[in-house]
């Protein structure tokens, strides 16, 4: 049994109206981004204005819900004021929480700041008690969102030895890199992810029609071939597909969606404050569907030991909607440890 309150359901959105879809949908908290490469989300056409920050804190103030806004790019050491103003608009804006990775910023926000909540961005990469430990005694910061390379019992550990309330991933995109630490796109396009805020810049995007096939090339690497009909993923180099000793499949990372619903009782009896759901890039339509399963999810846990068992609705659902339609508990499952 457990008398630990129910994690708090914290969904993205990238748009006003996936905003208001996130909010119907059960939504505790909402995180946002502006745009500009103050945060790790900033793709054409998405993120929000200042102003429409604000309009989005009245709108969950007036339903008793959250917005925190992500800056969680890390601020480039020549001129870091972009970093720092889009620090003031959060706290102008009234959001209840900073989600931030870089010293700099957090040091801000905590000087300028100090009435505005402070989180640790998963892009902090700080996979232990001690990491989160420092930024908590330096920064301030009374949350933690935990990279998604640690097993279960790893996540409980963290949580029994800090005072930090840690918030974890339970449905989205992983990554095959300890989050914050990828050079990998920085390789292929000279640009750094962890300071533009995007994997696969548009303008290093190509798309071209080769003999009935469709290459995509990102940097002018050929990271995948597709035929003309078959379905094409978003092109980042760590899914793409490539030529290993005569087998051409995903080398270093399958298109793939993490799912914790199973494990949904354990992260709640670790101690879990908070359940991430990945995707303020995904259309308004699949942040709705995602929230209401979780909400509908989290509502039904009880404080018993009886046996969980996940709707198979909802896990239809999130398959159709996971990358490559496939589905995997990623590193919290280690059996073979």
């Amino acid at each position: 049994m457990t008398c630990l309150p129910k994690p708090e359901l914290v969904c993205p959105a990238g748009s006003p109206r996936a905003f208001d879809k996130a909010l119907k949908a059960g939504a505790d908290a909402i995180y946002l981004g502006l745009r500009d490469p103050t945060n790790a989300r900033n793709f054409a056409g998405l993120n929000f204005t200042p102003h429409e920050v604000r309009d989005a804190v009245t709108r969950a103030h007036r339903h008793g819900r959250k917005v925190l806004m992500a800056l969680n790019t890390f601020a480039h050491a020549v001129d870091p004021t972009p970093w720092f103003k889009a620090v003031d608009a959060a706290a102008a804006a009234g959001v209840d929480a900073l989600i931030a990775a870089d010293a700099a910023v957090l040091a801000y926000a905590c000087r300028v700041h100090p009435q505005m909540r402070r989180h640790l961005s998963v892009q902090a990469s700080a996979t232990n008690h001690e990491a989160i430990a420092l930024y908590h005694e330096r920064y301030g910061i009374q949350r933690a969102v935990l990279p998604r390379v640690l097993t279960l019992s790893q996540v409980a550990h963290v949580v029994r030895h800090t005072p930090v309330e840690i918030e974890v991933f339970g449905f989205g995109s992983l990554c095959v890199m300890v989050e914050g630490r990828c050079a990998l796109s920085s390789y292929a396009t000279g640009c750094s992810p962890n300071n533009a805020g995007v994997c696969s810049p548009a303008e290093a995007v190509r798309w071209d029609d080769a003999g009935g096939v469709v290459n995509a090339r990102l940097g002018g690497v050929l990271i995948d071939r597709y035929a003309p009909d078959e379905p094409r993923a978003y092109p980042t180099l760590c899914k793409g597909r490539f030529d290993v000793q005569g087998q051409v499949a995903h080398a270093l990372e399958e298109p793939t969606s993490l799912n914790t619903l199973d494990v949904l009782p354990d992260l709640w009896r670790a101690g879990v404050r908070a359940i991430k759901i990945e995707g303020r890039q995904r259309s308004a339509a699949y942040i709705e569907q995602v929230t209401r399963v979780w909400r509908q999810a989290l509502d039904r846990l009880t404080p018993t030991d009886a046996p969980w068992q996940p709707s198979p609705q909802w896990h239809d659902t999130l398959a159709r909607l996971s990358e490559g339609r496939q589905t995997t508990l990623g590193a919290l499952s280690r059996p073979w440890q």
